[in-house]
C-alpha cells in the first residue's frame, strides 16, 4: 500500500513538473520570437517611447487628430491637455494616473513631431549639402 502512494505522488508531481516546464518553455520561446520580430521591424519597436503609449492611443486620449507627416496643431494638443490635466487634478477630486496619461499622451505627440521636424533637418542638409557653421571671434 505505501509502494502505491509513493509512487502516486512521484507520477503527479511529475504532471505538475511536465506542465510547469512546458509552460515555461511556451512563454520563453513566444518571448524570443516577439524579441526577433522587434529586431528585423525596427519601426515596431519604435512605435511605444519609454512610457508605452502608441500615438494612436496618445491622440484618442487627448482626443486630437494624429500628426500628418510630422505635422501637428500643437495649439490644439496643448489646449486638450491643460483642459484634461487641469480637469483631473487630484485636488479637486480626479485621479492622479488618468493625469499622467494625459501628461505621457502629449509627451507621446510632442515627441512623434520632434523626430519628424529631426527627419525633414536631415533629408533638407542632405538635399542641399552640408554647410558648416562657422562661428568667428571678434
Amino acid at each position: 500500500m505505501a509502494h502505491r502512494i509513493i509512487t502516486q505522488v512521484f507520477v503527479t508531481g511529475a504532471r505538475v513538473f511536465g506542465r510547469a516546464f512546458a509552460e515555461a518553455y511556451k512563454q520563453a520561446s513566444a518571448s524570443q520570437k516577439y524579441a526577433s520580430a522587434m529586431r528585423d521591424n525596427p519601426t515596431a519597436a519604435n512605435t511605444l517611447s519609454a512610457s508605452g503609449l502608441t500615438l494612436d492611443e496618445a491622440c484618442r486620449i487627448l482626443n486630437v487628430s494624429p500628426p500628418k507627416g510630422g505635422e501637428a496643431d500643437l495649439g490644439r494638443v496643448h489646449e486638450q491637455f491643460k483642459r484634461l490635466f487641469d480637469m483631473n487634478d487630484p485636488k479637486k477630486g480626479g485621479s492622479f494616473y488618468l493625469q499622467s496619461k494625459v501628461l505621457r499622451a502629449r509627451e507621446r505627440i510632442e515627441l512623434e513631431v520632434r523626430q519628424a521636424e529631426a527627419r525633414r533637418e536631415r533629408e533638407e542638409e542632405l538635399r542641399q549639402g552640408w554647410k558648416p557653421r562657422v562661428y568667428r571671434d571678434r
